[in-house]
């Protein structure tokens, strides 16, 4: 093999390896960094918290919670949109239907607490698409929930 086969093969593929990398797109952001990280969750937790708490559909669930509980509860609720959405996060609290064991949560109830999460992702002015995105990755939950 001479040096001009050999620049002949070095050449083409250097230039398709440039080409390869000058057009390779920066990777979109996870949900949890759309979300604003885990304080951009806490808050929107917080609202979703209080939105429950506000409507009588379902705040006879929560109204007896003292302060330590209701704490406990919004640092799992974040950390499981935080874990789900591809933050850095871990949930450690009970699956689902362990957690709603006993509880009988209706359809009804269910669906109101999706309504005061997504009046709280309205709230922080959450993009459609990821508010979908999040009600997907949180809507399989429902079995574990409803009618436990």
């Amino acid at each position: 093999m001479t040096l001009r086969s050999v620049k002949g093969l070095v050449v083409p593929m250097l230039v398709a390896g440039l080409e390869a990398c000058a057009t390779t797109a920066p990777s979109e952001p996870t949900l949890y960094k759309r979300l604003g990280g885990r304080e951009g969750i806490a808050l929107v937790v917080d609202d979703f918290v209080a939105n429950v708490v506000a409507d009588d559909r379902i705040n006879a669930r929560f109204k007896s919670l003292p302060p330590p509980a209701v704490f406990r509860l919004k640092s799992n609720l974040a950390d499981q949109i935080c874990e789900a959405t591809g933050g850095p996060c871990s949930y450690v609290g009970r699956d689902m239907q362990t957690a709603h064991r006993g509880m009988n949560v209706t359809e009804t109830e269910w669906n109101a607490t999706v309504e005061a999460l997504v009046k709280a992702l309205d709230k922080h002015r959450v993009a459609e698409r990821d508010k979908q995105q999040l009600l997907g990755l949180l809507g399989p939950m429902k079995q574990g929930i409803v009618g436990q």
